[in-house]
């Protein structure tokens, strides 16, 4: 493949709610531009950027995909990303180091709410963004109330550039308000495209719109619009400039018509993409720091500047081999060059480079600033890491994967798998960083968490055919805690022992109090008179921390109680301190389940987003789960509901809500604080906990 500058690279990520056609959009723009002699389609499982087994089978897209096209003389890198939200992780990740993000959007359904979140993310990542209308040869097709719609719900800025000449079954033209002629495509997989004159019976519409388009771009920039006022119209040359300032400032947003299956309308957005949209030199400085994390720089493209570059994805296939995709953010990567790691100071040496289509990968010899390429896995690099060369001390902004929303703990079907599932989960997390693992001490569990309860079945089910490790996913044990409510003043164990020789004495007497919630445990020494000597206070006090984190009703810690020592005896031959911390945890059972035992849960705050008219349905589920609404705020056309309902309520909520909101509710949740359990669900607790000793 021919070398590229920077200024010919673009770098174009495409999301979109499931379902929407980005896999078979690229699929079609790969063939268009001669990178592949044949379209493949989902539901045959060969399309280019679907390529693992997970994907093929379940016919969605699960890992963001970096792809390549050449297209008038320009290199078009395009990064594929799933729609379904349990792998939004993939997304942020190609967005990370997209310069153009294009959202897809449904014909037939329109913005759907998997659209509109990753539209806020890119946004606020302040990337030029684009709109392909697909599907617009569906039957049910609505071009024009889907462009109100992307107007309404995602910008106004948002303007058509190419519309249908008839959209529906049958759909074979597009106008391009640029160019100002319509655009007829021959069948799939021909190729054929022919630009003919508008059509009679639109060419009103694309005068108007053409309009529309001028009266934007004057808009964006004073001088042009004073041009316009003048003249009336902008001639070429300022329409062209205006568009690329305008793009780049993101006051304009392109609205493309396609159809994935009739492979219709790409070649125009190709065009657009390379005429238009910024290069990788146009876009906004990296931001980055230096290796302490402190000093706020930018770092320039330049090909000619110290080498650095970010690894935004890995990828472990068994016909692929394990690959570090990354962007080069500055200087020319040539292979055989020693980088350092300056997140983790490791040396690493860059082997064969290549340039990927899917699982297909074309060896390059360098890649210069803003280009996307990978390199055969590295030793200590991992996904988010930055390399450079020695002496450029900077760490490139990491990506930000957004917090969990839904858990599960591992449970092996057999003993002796702990490496293997332990090095199973870490590829995976290495796949998606939205996998988080961590073994809960506290539980005795290995949990894990992510975005949806298929991202933790794939995860699982890549440990059987990768490992050969057989786990169930459970549901995870609660961190309930245990604490009083009541006081007792004395709370008394003689802990005696004789059996030949020396014995055991330890004699204590307790006061058990209730703290105010958060304040934790306190240990007072109120012994008068030698009656327990001081060397054995240290051992009643461990006593106690010991039998509080091993808990007495449910085996959950005990919190917020202040201990009072204030009597006791001892044996001058008998008492050592095992002797006393057996006596005070001892004291400490007995004087807690006098003084008003009760169980603590955890309580999540949770922010709820739907479309209206599921409002009610989510608003009934959650009272149905002992959760409280705290209120509910208007956000376009949806509603935002926050409330707090307790942990061991939302077990697969995600999952439940999709259910009943038809895919489009998502929520997030936080930790707010512990509350007392009510009564009827203390009791169900304490007795699942004394089954369960009895099954161990």
């Amino acid at each position: 493949m021919k070398e590229y500058t920077t200024e010919a690279i673009r770098n174009i990520a495409l999301y979109g709610h499931g379902g929407s056609g980005k896999t078979s959009l690229v699929e079609n723009m790969l063939f268009a531009a001669g990178e592949t002699n044949r379209i493949g389609t989902v539901d045959d499982g060969n399309t280019v950027s679907d390529f693992n087994a997970n994907e093929i089978e379940r016919k969605i897209s699960i890992s963001g995909t970096a792809l390549h096209v050449e297209w008038k003389n320009h290199k078009i890198n395009l990064l594929d990303t799933p729609g379904y939200s349990d792998f939004i992780g993939q997304v942020i990740s190609c967005l990370h180091v997209a310069d153009v993000g294009t959202a897809v959007v449904n014909a037939v359904e329109g913005v759907e709410v998997g659209t509109e979140a990753i539209w806020e993310f890119v946004q606020q990542k302040n990337i030029s963004s684009a709109v392909i209308v697909n599907k617009v040869d569906n039957e049910h097709s609505r071009f024009s109330e889907v462009v109100d719609m992307v107007k309404e719900r995602l910008s106004n800025d948002a303007t058509v550039i190419t519309f249908p000449v008839k959209e529906g079954i049958g759909f074979d033209s597009v106008v391009d308000i640029i160019k100002m002629k319509a655009f007829t495509f021959g069948a799939p997989g021909s190729k054929e495209v022919k630009e003919i004159d508008i059509p009679a019976e639109v060419k009103d519409t694309a005068e108007s719109m053409r309009e529309e388009l001028i009266e934007k771009i004057a808009e964006s920039d004073e001088a042009l619009l004073d041009k316009f006022f003048e003249e009336g119209t902008l001639n070429e040359e300022d329409l062209t400039k205006g568009i690329k300032n305008a793009v780049l400032s993101g006051g304009f947003i392109p609205i493309f018509a396609a159809s994935a299956t009739q492979g219709a309308g790409l070649t125009n957005y190709l065009d657009f993409m390379v005429n238009f949209m910024p290069s990788p030199v146009d876009v906004p400085a990296t931001k980055a720091t230096d290796t302490e994390g402190e000093n706020p720089q930018e770092v320039k493209c330049d090909a000619e500047g110290p080498l650095s570059l970010i690894v935004f994805k890995s990828l472990s296939e068994p016909h692929v081999g394990e690959l570090s995709i990354f962007k080069v953010i500055s200087g020319t990567l040539d292979h055989g060059v020693d980088l350092i790691n300056t997140n983790n100071t490791k040396s690493e040496r860059i082997g064969q480079l290549f340039i990927l289509n899917g699982k297909n990968r074309k060896e390059v010899g360098k890649l210069v600033a803003g280009d996307i390429g990978a390199v055969v896995k590295l030793k200590d690099t991992h996904t988010g890491n930055t390399l450079a060369v020695k002496g450029n001390n900077i760490i490139i902004d990491t990506i930000q994967f957004p917090p969990s929303v839904i858990r599960g703990a591992i449970k092996p079907k057999s003993k002796g798998d702990e490496d293997k599932i332990s090095s199973g989960l870490h590829t995976v997390h290495e796949e998606d960083p939205t996998l988080n693992v961590n073994f809960d001490p506290e539980l005795g569990q290995t949990i894990v968490s992510g975005q949806g309860e298929l991202q933790l079945m794939l995860a699982v089910k890549l440990l059987k055919d990768r490992y050969g490790v057989e786990v169930e996913l459970i549901e995870p044990r609660i961190p309930y805690r245990e604490t009083i409510k009541g006081a007792i003043d004395t709370a008394e164990y003689k802990h005696k022992k004789q059996s030949g020789g020396r014995g055991q004495y330890g004699h204590v007497v307790l006061k058990l109090e209730p703290q105010p919630r958060g304040e934790g445990f306190e240990f007072v020494d109120a012994i008068v008179g030698g009656v327990v000597p001081g060397r054995f206070i240290p051992a009643v006090e461990k006593g106690l921390k010991e039998i509080m984190d091993k808990g007495i009703l449910t085996g959950s810690r005990v919190i917020d109680v202040k201990v009072t020592l204030h009597f006791g005896s001892y044996h001058n031959v008998d008492s050592d301190e095992v002797s006393f911390k057996i006596a005070a945890a001892q004291a400490f059972k007995k004087g807690f389940m006098t003084a008003k035992p009760v169980i603590l849960e955890p309580i999540y705050k949770i922010r709820v987003k739907v479309p209206e008219d599921y409002m009610g349905d989510v608003m009934g589920d959650i009272s149905s789960r002992r959760g409280k609404i705290s209120g509910m705020e208007a956000e376009g056309p949806f509603q935002i509901i926050n409330a707090t309902v307790p942990l061991a309520e939302l077990y697969k909520y995600s999952t439940h809500l999709r259910s009943i909101t038809q895919g489009r509710g998502m929520h997030h949740r936080d930790f707010s604080h512990y509350e007392e359990v009510p009564k009827d669900v203390e009791s169900k607790i304490i007795e699942e906990y004394e089954k369960s000793k009895e099954e161990e």
